[in-house]
């Protein structure tokens, strides 16, 4: 797995990368924004190490212009911890946010987790050949290719945000736990927010321009609905 480092702080990226490095990844690092973007295109990383409070953009906005065209999996690293800011982060298509100062063993076991799911999606993929389409026959998502669209318009999800809709829609009209939902998507090491599922969902809803796709049932979970045509 080769990891991109955006950290300005020098001393802190030279600790970062012996960590990787150590615990077999491939790590590069850059210290700005639109230079992480540049490497991303071209370098195409497995996994982002983001930080928020870059020199020229900061963090916020480099995963606004990444998501646009990559679903390259990300973690912001920052100080800020309040729940705003973790909610934030995830709306705009970070897979993960951990708050400095932060333990190598649960830096490692987050990095680790996205690693399984990447593979463990693209081995659902080979099995699953083809197209899954709800019940009104307006959404496909495809898992061997990871591309969804409404009305045969493609819309761009990000990693976790497929997984959350692909989950649902194995099962469409099935209520699906909270917990479930988690467990499925982030595993059971996950250490994350309260808020993280809920931010994930609103982001699918706003991004398949319908909030009606995916209802939320109170105090159990979600399920993946089909609103009618010109709702």
């Amino acid at each position: 797995m080769k990891i991109l480092i955006v950290e300005d702080d020098e001393a802190l990226a030279t600790t970062l990368t012996d960590l990787l490095t150590q615990a077999g990844f491939g790590a590069e690092r850059v210290a700005r924004g639109l230079e992480a973007l540049e490497r991303c295109e071209w370098s195409e990383p497995d996994l982002v190490l983001l930080d928020l409070n870059l020199p020229d953009l900061d963090g916020h906005e480099v995963c606004r212009r990444l998501r646009a065209w990559s679903e390259v999996p990300v973690i912001m690293l920052t100080a800020r911890d309040a729940e705003l800011d973790r909610v934030l982060g995830l709306e705009e298509g970070a897979d993960d946010y951990v708050v400095k100062p932060f333990s190598n063993r649960e830096l490692l076991a987050r990095i680790r987790a996205i690693e399984r799911r990447v593979r463990s999606s693209g081995a659902d993929g080979a099995r699953e050949p083809g197209a899954q389409v709800d019940p009104s026959g307006r959404l496909r998502i495809d898992r061997r290719t990871r591309r969804v669209q409404v009305d045969d318009e493609e819309i761009a999800l990000t990693a976790k945000e497929f997984d959350v809709l692909a989950y649902l829609a194995e099962d469409p009209g099935a209520v699906r736990e909270r917990s479930e939902i988690m467990e499925r998507v982030w595993d059971t090491h996950w250490y994350g927010p309260t808020k993280t599922l809920d931010a994930h969902v609103a982001a699918i809803r706003r991004k398949l321009g319908d909030a009606h796709w995916i209802e939320a049932v109170r105090g159990v979970g979600f399920r993946l609905s089909a609103p009618e045509s010109g709702e």
